[in-house]
């Protein structure tokens, strides 16, 4: 709800500060004071189209500012809008916003402190408030708001969503199906490089840990002359005796003849003969190794380049595909042979989901055709709803009604209407397209409300659809101009009862400016708006009206003097008080 409104330099106000009542709202004063200014001011804030000519004359700049407390409901809805813009900082319980008008024709817009574009503007403004009289920020002229209002008021939001749930089912059907489509276009291609890729790899052979065991191998296989050398040597070193050295375990065997001596004399070095004889144990099988390393040491050249060429398959095959390693490589032919074989199975899968989509498409035609005929019925509630409210509103002859239209499509849902089996279109919501027409006199055809002619007249039907929708409709704030513009006192009285009662019963904050002071009387709050020449410069003022100036203020209203017109006034008043708590209503 409109909590507060900040306007400074536009028009004629210089500085303005309002605190609105969460319920009915009325403004009153002089015709020219700058009621309709505020108003301006309001559908400045909420992105409409900016005139430079409302910058105060002497000024740069004009600026508003409105602050909104925002239920939960609310919240839930714009949240998504402003995470996405990084407008939900402080919370999402209050929304300010906020728009700079400059003398040059710039134009700032702000969301809770940060500049945002007039389209983000909008967004998050629309779910926010109505104004009669300011077209674009009433949602009941845009077409797509009449479905959703007209399936609450029938209570239909459990229908709808099983709808909804069948219509995404089908949608991820038609994916898959779509997808497989797609792929069975370019089949034969795919195919093609899957087989290539699959056969390529499979005939490599490869084996996980072939590749590491072929790089030992090369490395070998190519140094085969020095390891020789190297693996000679230490056999000689270790078994071979010449003229010039003895070899190791011959050394090792002096050595220990010397300590089995040593450890008959003193028993003590028996442990050191235990290490040594150990020792020349371990020494044999070394050499014994390396003797063998050294026999099966062969230069193959033709081994080598086998080696070689097995690395340079594998790498070109880790190279072509993408991947690091044999690992890699398998697992891309397991794909490649799982993908082949959904290919190749993709006819019977494609048969299999176009009759899944038609199994969908007749349950969604039966729920969506019990839904029109639901929404009908809702259709035809709301329709006598409204008529009634018109009726209290003194428009008997105006005329209320939703217009239902459906369109053929030829890959559409089955629907049986009149006993006609038929294919329609769809969406999440059903067949229906439906639009509110109003026909404001007896003899005219109903037409879109958005094509009504404007004024006090226009403003009475939205009242009452506004009234009977009430419990459904959940744009917090509504706010009338020109509601008055036509009617009596007597109407005046019945159109303030009906915006009180939408402020008190159904939870709505309502704002109205008004010359009727019938209709002044109902307000919770009171704003008396004035203007001022001071220094040779015009400056609106608005007054909050305790109940001696509200009783000034209707007896300023009712056009009469003296005690006879503050009478009048507050009898207004307490026929208010009367009608409000439910007592019997006298006459005034």
């Amino acid at each position: 709800m409109l909590s507060e409104l900040v306007i400074r330099n536009f028009a004629i106000i210089d500085q303005l500060r309002l605190e609105f009542d969460p319920g009915f709202n009325v403004l009153t004063g002089e015709t020219g004071a700058g009621k309709s200014i505020i108003l301006d001011a309001v559908t400045l804030v909420l992105g409409e189209r900016a005139d430079t000519t409302a910058v105060r004359a002497g000024s740069d700049t004009a600026y508003v500012e409105a602050a909104f407390r925002v239920a939960p409901a609310l919240q839930g809805l714009l949240r998504p809008l402003l995470e996405a813009e990084g407008l939900d900082e402080d919370g999402d319980e209050f929304i300010v916003l906020a728009r700079e008008l400059r003398s040059n024709g710039r134009t700032i817009c702000r969301v809770n402190g940060r500049t945002v574009s007039l389209g983000v503007l909008r967004q998050v403004a629309e779910p926010l408030i109505d104004i009669h009289g300011q077209g674009e920020h009433l949602s009941l002229l845009r077409p797509r708001a009449h479905l959703p209002l007209l399936d609450a008021f029938g209570g239909l939001a459990a229908e709808r969503e099983a709808l909804a749930a069948e219509v995404r089912r089908l949608h991820a059907v038609q994916r898959e199906l779509d997808e497989l489509r797609r792929s069975q276009r370019d089949l034969a291609q795919r195919m093609e490089m899957l087989q290539f890729k699959a056969e390529e790899i499979r005939t490599a052979a490869l084996q996980p840990d072939e590749e590491e065991s072929l790089r030992v191998e090369r490395l070998r296989l190519a140094n085969a002359e020095q390891l020789g050398r190297h693996a000679a040597e230490a056999v000689a070193l270790l078994t071979t005796i010449d003229d010039d050295r003895p070899a190791v375990l011959d050394l090792l065997g002096r050595v220990e003849h010397a300590l089995t001596q040593l450890a008959k004399l003193d028993d003590t070095r028996a442990a050191a003969l235990e290490t040594l004889q150990g020792l020349s144990f371990q020494i044999n099988d070394l050499a014994g190794d390396v003797q063998d390393y050294l026999d099966a040491l062969e230069f193959d050249p033709r081994r080598l380049n086998a080696a070689e060429a097995r690395l340079e398959l594998i790498n070109s095959l880790k190279r072509k595909y993408g991947e690091a390693d044999i690992a890699g490589l398998l697992a891309a032919l397991e794909r490649a042979e799982t993908d082949l074989k959904a290919l190749e199975n993709s006819e019977v899968r494609t048969g299999e989901l176009e009759a899944e989509r038609d199994r969908y498409l007749h349950v969604i035609g039966g729920l969506a055709g019990a839904l029109s005929v639901r929404r009908r019925a809702a259709a035809e509630r709301l329709s006598a709803a409204v008529e009634r409210h018109l009726g209290d509103l003194k428009m008997e002859g105006a005329r209320f009604a939703v217009d239902f239209q459906h369109q053929p499509a030829a890959e559409g849902c089955y629907v049986e209407l009149n006993g006609v089996a038929t294919r329609l279109a769809f969406e999440q919501t059903g067949i229906d397209r439906v639009e509110f027409l109003i026909s404001a006199n007896p003899g005219e055809p109903p037409k879109p409300m958005a094509k009504v002619a404007s004024g006090g007249e226009t403003a009475r039907l939205m009242l009452a659809l506004k009234t009977a929708l009430a419990q459904v409709d959940e744009t917090p704030t509504l706010i009338f101009d020109e509601i008055d513009q036509g009617i009596g006192g007597r109407v005046g009285d019945i159109v303030g009862r009906k915006l009180w009662g939408l402020a008190s019963e159904a939870d709505h904050q309502v704002i109205v400016v008004t010359h009727l002071p019938q209709l002044a009387g109902y307000g919770d709050a009171h704003f008396h708006v004035s203007k001022a020449v001071s220094d040779g410069r015009t400056t609106t003022h608005v007054a909050t009206l305790d109940r001696p100036g509200r009783e000034r203020e209707l007896a300023a209203m009712l056009g009469t003097q003296g005690e006879t017109a503050l009478s009048g006034a507050q009898s207004i008043l307490r026929h208010v008080e009367q009608n409000k708590v439910g007592l019997p209503i006298e006459e005034y």
